[in-house]
C-alpha cells in the first residue's frame, strides 16, 4: 500500500490513459489537484479565460486525435460555466473527463447553504454519459476507471467526477498496482466485430447495387477508418459524401465526391439519396444535417445498410434493410475482404450524373465568387481563403451561416483537418478549437474561419493563445450583424430587431490582447494580410469586411428546420426560406 492524497492519486490515474492536457482556471479548492498536475511531466496544463472553453478545447483534441483530456471546474459558478462548452463534447460524441470541486462532505450532498453551493452532479448529468460524486477517496481508482470506460467505449462522450474538498487533500492508502493498470485491463480497447453472415449479406447487396451511395460519418473518423473507407470507395467506384463530423474522409478532389456535410453540401446530395438503390452509411447516426422537412433523406427506394458502434443509433432516425452493430474500421476491413471475390456492375453513368449535378452547384458558387461589389461577397472571401491557406493547415469552421461558405470553399484532403461543430452548433467554439489544435500540432498552421457574432463569444481566449505562445489565426467574416437571423426576420415578419453588431474593430481588439490584428476590405488585401499574420509569430485576427448574402443551400437548411411542422400552420421557423427551395 502507498499513502497519497486524493489529488495525487487522481493525477496518477490519468497517466495510463495518456491524458495529454488539462484545461481550467485556477481555484482554491482545485489547488491540491493543480499542484499534483504540475509535478506530472506527461500532462500539460493550460489556463483558460472562461471555464466553458476547457470542454471546447478538450473536444477539439478529441476530434483531432481521439485522445481524452480533462476540463476543470471550481465549485459553484466554475462548474456551472462548464455547461456552455460541454454540449459540444456531448452532442458530437467526443470523449472528455470533467473534474469539478465541491464543498466538503459535511456541507454537501445534500447541500446546506455554504457559499457557491451547487449540486454539480445533478447539473452535469444530463450532458454527460456518466457522472459520479467521490464520497470516499479510496474509491478513486474504481471511479476513474469507470469514467474512462464510459467515455471511451461504444458511442464516446464526456464523463464527470465531482470531488468534495477533503477528498483532494486527505491521504488514503492505495494499492500501487491499482494506480497504474493499463487501459486494456479495465475497458474494451476494440469495438464489436460484425457477424460474418451480416458482412456477407452487406457485400452481396453492395456488389449487386447499380446506384449505390456511400456515407462516411464521424464513426469512421473515431475508429481511424478513413483509409479503409477510401479503399472501399475505390472498389465500389461509387459516389460518396462525408457527414459534418466526417469531413475530409472523402477528399474534395476525389472523383467520387458529391459534396460534404449532408443537406448543406449541395444539390447532388438529396438527389443521390432519393435515387440510390443501396446506401451504405458507416458511423452515421442520421442527425438533422441529413434531413429535409420529411425527416431523414434516406426515405427513397434505397435499401440502407447502416453500420454503427452504438446499437441505439441503428434504426433510430432511419429504418434500415440491414443494421450492423460494429466498430467502423473492423466492419470496413471485413467488407473489403468479402468484396474481393465479388464482381461489380458498371456505375459510371450513375456517378457521372451526380458529379454533373455537383459541378452545376459548384458553378453557382463560382459565379458568386466573381461578384465585384463594393463590399466583398462572402463567396469571394471563401474562395480566396480556399486557394491561399496552406495545404497542411488545420481549420475550424465557426459561426452559423458563415460556416456554410467554408464547408463548400475550403478544400479538405483528409479527415481530422477540418472541424465543424454540428451536434450543438455552439457559436464561438472555433477559437478554443484552434488553441487546442495548435497545442496538438505546434508545427502546423491553424486557422479559425468564423463569423463576427461567433467570434465574440470566446475572443478572450486570444489572451490564452498569447500567454502560451500559440500563434493561431482567426479570420472573421464580418458583416456586422447576426446575418441569417436578420434575413429570417425580414423575410418572415418584415422587421429587424436586435441583430446589428456594427462598430467593433476586431483588429484593434486583437492588438489590445497583444496579438496581431489587421482589417481587410478587398480580395487583393487577403493574401498579404495572411502572410503578415503568419510571419508575426503571434496569435492573429484578420477582420474581413463582407456583406451578408444567403448561401445557396439556405433553402435546404430551411427545409431541415421545418421538419415536424404541419403544412399550412406556420410552416416552421424558416417558412419564407422553404418557399425558395
Amino acid at each position: 500500500m502507498v499513502q497519497m492524497t486524493g489529488a495525487e492519486a487522481l493525477t496518477r490515474l490519468l497517466v495510463p490513459e495518456a491524458v495529454p492536457f488539462v484545461f481550467g482556471i485556477a481555484g482554491g479548492k482545485l489547488n491540491p489537484f493543480l499542484h499534483a498536475i504540475s509535478r506530472e511531466p506527461s500532462i500539460r496544463y493550460l489556463g483558460v479565460r472562461h471555464e466553458a472553453c476547457g470542454p471546447l478545447m478538450g473536444a477539439g483534441i478529441a476530434a483531432a486525435s481521439g485522445r481524452i483530456c480533462v476540463a476543470l471546474g471550481e465549485m459553484g459558478p466554475g462548474s456551472s460555466n462548464l455547461v456552455g462548452g460541454l454540449g459540444t463534447a456531448f452532442n458530437n460524441n467526443l470523449p472528455l473527463l470533467l473534474v469539478t470541486s465541491n464543498n466538503h462532505l459535511a456541507a454537501s450532498y445534500p447541500h446546506r447553504g455554504m457559499f457557491m453551493d451547487l449540486d454539480t452532479h445533478a447539473l452535469l448529468k444530463p450532458l454527460t454519459k456518466w457522472s459520479a460524486v467521490v464520497h470516499d477517496g479510496r474509491r478513486l481508482p474504481d471511479l476513474v476507471r469507470d469514467a474512462f470506460r464510459h467515455a471511451l467505449t461504444g458511442r464516446r462522450g464526456p464523463v464527470h467526477l465531482d470531488v468534495p474538498q477533503e477528498i483532494f487533500t486527505a491521504k488514503f492508502g492505495f494499492d500501487e498496482e491499482a494506480l497504474s493498470l493499463p487501459p486494456e485491463s479495465y475497458r474494451a480497447v476494440d469495438g464489436p466485430r460484425a457477424p460474418a453472415a451480416q458482412i456477407a449479406r452487406a457485400a452481396d447487396m453492395l456488389a449487386a447495387a447499380k446506384r449505390p451511395v456511400l456515407i462516411a460519418g464521424g464513426g469512421v473518423v473515431s475508429a481511424n477508418g478513413g483509409d479503409l473507407f477510401r479503399a472501399l470507395l475505390a472498389r465500389m467506384q461509387a459516389p460518396a459524401l462525408p457527414t459534418q463530423m466526417g469531413i475530409g474522409t472523402v477528399a474534395t478532389d476525389s472523383p467520387f465526391f458529391i459534396g460534404h456535410g449532408g443537406i448543406i453540401g449541395g444539390d447532388a446530395i438529396p438527389v443521390a439519396l432519393a435515387e440510390a438503390d443501396v446506401i451504405l452509411a458507416v458511423g452515421c447516426r442520421f442527425s438533422s444535417w441529413m434531413w429535409d422537412d420529411g425527416g431523414a433523406l434516406v426515405k427513397g427506394g434505397a435499401e440502407l445498410i447502416n453500420i454503427n458502434i452504438d446499437p441505439m443509433s441503428l434504426g433510430a432516425n432511419a429504418p434500415h434493410a440491414l443494421g450492423i452493430w460494429a466498430d467502423a474500421a473492423s466492419a470496413l476491413a471485413d467488407l473489403l475482404t468479402a468484396l474481393e471475390a465479388r464482381g461489380m456492375p458498371d456505375r459510371s453513368v450513375w456517378l457521372e450524373r451526380l458529379r454533373g449535378i455537383y459541378a452545376g452547384y459548384r458553378g453557382k458558387l463560382d459565379r458568386m465568387s466573381e461578384d465585384e461589389g463594393a463590399i466583398m461577397h462572402p463567396a469571394r472571401l471563401g474562395k480566396a481563403l480556399g486557394e491561399l491557406l496552406p495545404a497542411d493547415a488545420l481549420i475550424a469552421y465557426d459561426g452559423g451561416h458563415t460556416s456554410f461558405w467554408s464547408n463548400d470553399l475550403t478544400p479538405a484532403a483528409v479527415e481530422r483537418t477540418r472541424f465543424h461543430e454540428p451536434g450543438m452548433c455552439q457559436l464561438g467554439f472555433g477559437t478554443p478549437y484552434a488553441v487546442a489544435l495548435k497545442l496538438l500540432h505546434p508545427e502546423r498552421p491553424v486557422f479559425n474561419i468564423c463569423g463576427d457574432g461567433a467570434f465574440g463569444f470566446t475572443l478572450s481566449e486570444l489572451d490564452t493563445a498569447r500567454r502560451y505562445g500559440l500563434p493561431i489565426i482567426n479570420i472573421i467574416h464580418n458583416n456586422a450583424s447576426w446575418g441569417v437571423i436578420k434575413m429570417g426576420q425580414r423575410k418572415t415578419y418584415d422587421f429587424s430587431f436586435g441583430t446589428d453588431l456594427d462598430g467593433v474593430d476586431y483588429a484593434d481588439v486583437a492588438r489590445g490582447f497583444g496579438c496581431h490584428g489587421e482589417r481587410v476590405t478587398t480580395e487583393e488585401e487577403i493574401g498579404p494580410a495572411l502572410q503578415r499574420a503568419m510571419a508575426s509569430g503571434l496569435p492573429a485576427v484578420i477582420d474581413c469586411h463582407v456583406r451578408f448574402e444567403a448561401h445557396p443551400s439556405m433553402p435546404y437548411f430551411a427545409k431541415m428546420n421545418a421538419y415536424g411542422f404541419q403544412k399550412g400552420v406556420g410552416g416552421g421557423p424558416h417558412a419564407a426560406l422553404v418557399k425558395g427551395a
